[in-house]
């Protein structure tokens, strides 16, 4: 049975290997994690101002307009990362005919001098998405749990514990 990539398994597969192989394998440890808690509540906080979330099928966009799919993010602490998530949901709302520019909006900004990155889904960028997702599927779906990264990013991931205490 093939694996189905989402936004999420797109975002962790830049930011860390070994985390998007164990969320794509149903091991969530995000509940118990006091910094996705207060994403979340970040997200709450902005539905509560009438900006909630768009659901289709599997995906879940932050804002829809007639130029952007938007994408908030809590910093900017992995950009690679929300550009290829973005890019996804660009390519699974193309897929439904809708076409949209993707902005990408960091609410803390730690090493980039931008708040605000505009992404676009050209030819290559959706080669690339089909290829990752190729990756992806194999990652999730293959027997070996990656390597942990070994970074100062790691003490900060809802899968700390299980990587370097258990």
């Amino acid at each position: 049975m093939a694996v189905e990539v989402t936004g999420t398994l797109m975002n962790y597969f830049f930011h860390c290997k070994r985390q998007c192989y164990l969320h794509g394998n149903k091991l969530n440890l995000e509940d118990n994690s006091e910094l996705v808690q207060i994403g979340k509540a970040q997200h709450e906080a902005r539905a509560l101002d009438g900006n909630s979330e768009i659901e289709i099928e599997h995906i879940k966009l932050d804002k829809l307009t007639k130029e952007y799919l938007t994408e908030i993010k809590k910093s900017d602490a992995d950009v690679e990362a929300a550009k290829w998530q973005t890019l996804y949901y660009l390519k699974i709302l193309k897929e439904k005919g809708i076409v949209r520019k993707g902005k990408i909006e960091f609410l803390e900004k730690n090493k980039t001098a931008k708040k605000t990155i505009i992404v676009e889904l050209g030819e290559k960028e959706e080669t690339e998405l089909n290829r990752y997702m190729g990756e992806i599927q194999k990652l999730i779906e293959g027997d070996e749990i990656p390597s942990r990264l070994d970074k100062a990013q790691c003490k900060k991931c809802a899968y700390y514990e299980y990587c370097y205490i258990s």
